[in-house]
């Protein structure tokens, strides 16, 4: 009988945060870590499954770095990486774009309708939903940097996702985009999660990351920090707190802030279901970000 009331006392805390979030947009961007495991992202889109059967619209952006490289190995491509960045020519976009898609897209699809709920995925091979620009960046002397066919997305097919979303389907969208002459570009996930919550004005942007959230100290996970805003962000960035590939993350969540994202979340994904334990509890467990 505890333990029934136990769990009823959970219920009664998540329905608060059920009937506030009902009928918003939330983003969740699943990485290539994350995709290394298998029971973490079974847990993940059980959470997403959750929140669409309990009227919020989930979006998921996905890369798959990791698989990426591996197939590359396997086709006897050594990657190449300028400035911290995946140099992208034709044989590794192609690859790129085929274990996005077919491989990656396709099973998060799956695995969605397996659990009970509709799915599509939106890319160059069905409706399109990332519009990309070639990425031009300068190195420390000003001169430029090509990065081969890698793109920053400047654009959303919002009335695309909009309508997805209205019939209760879920939009899987992997970082592949077309430029405006329909060619292919490899973009940044994080930076295309965030484009995406821009254009739909979410209520919030989850990142799944492989630590817990925002650490004052990365081998104590214990540093977490549960509630940061973006100047303090932004102060751990330039004192070195924040450091590595945290540091695009969180760039992407203050971009998406400036651009009016009412929350960004930061999650472990290999806690089962911190998707809905920051979500739909009143501590959270990872990190939350918001405006200044």
């Amino acid at each position: 009988m505890l333990e029934a009331i136990r769990k009823a006392t959970v219920l009664i805390e998540a329905l608060g945060w059920i009937q506030r979030f009902r009928s918003k947009y939330v983003v969740v961007k699943l990485g290539g870590s994350t995709l290394d495991q298998p029971e973490a992202v079974d847990s993940l889109l059980t959470d997403v499954v959750f929140m669409a059967s309990v009227g919020m619209r989930p979006v998921i952006v996905h890369g798959g770095g990791k698989a990426i490289s591996a197939a590359m190995k396997v086709a006897g491509i050594v990657p190449r990486f300028v400035e911290g960045r995946r140099f992208t020519d034709s044989d590794t976009l192609k690859i790129a774009s085929d274990v996005l898609v077919q491989n990656i897209s396709a099973s998060i699809v799956d695995s969605l309708r397996a659990k009970g709920d509709t799915a599509t995925a939106l890319h160059f091979q069905s409706e399109n939903a990332l519009i990309a620009e070639k990425l031009e960046l300068k190195d420390a002397a000003g001169e430029p940097i090509d990065l081969g066919y890698v793109g920053n997305v400047i654009k959303v097919d919002r009335d695309l996702l909009i309508r997805i979303c209205s019939t209760g389907t879920i939009p899987v969208i992997p970082c592949i985009a077309l430029d405006c002459n329909g060619h292919r570009f490899n973009v940044n996930a994080d930076t295309a999660a965030a484009a995406v919550a821009r254009e739909l004005n979410v209520e919030k942007l989850i990142f799944l990351s492989d630590i817990p959230g925002i650490l004052t100290d990365v081998n104590d996970p214990n540093s977490r920090l549960s509630h940061v805003n973006a100047e303090q962000v932004r102060e751990l960035i330039r004192n070195g707190t924040i450091a590595g590939g945290m540091v695009p993350k969180v760039e992407a969540a203050l971009d998406a802030l400036d651009a009016g994202v009412r929350k960004v979340h930061i999650v472990d994904a290999a806690m089962p279901h911190s998707v809905l334990l920051e979500i739909y509890s009143n501590t959270g467990v990872g990190t939350e970000i918001v405006g200044s």
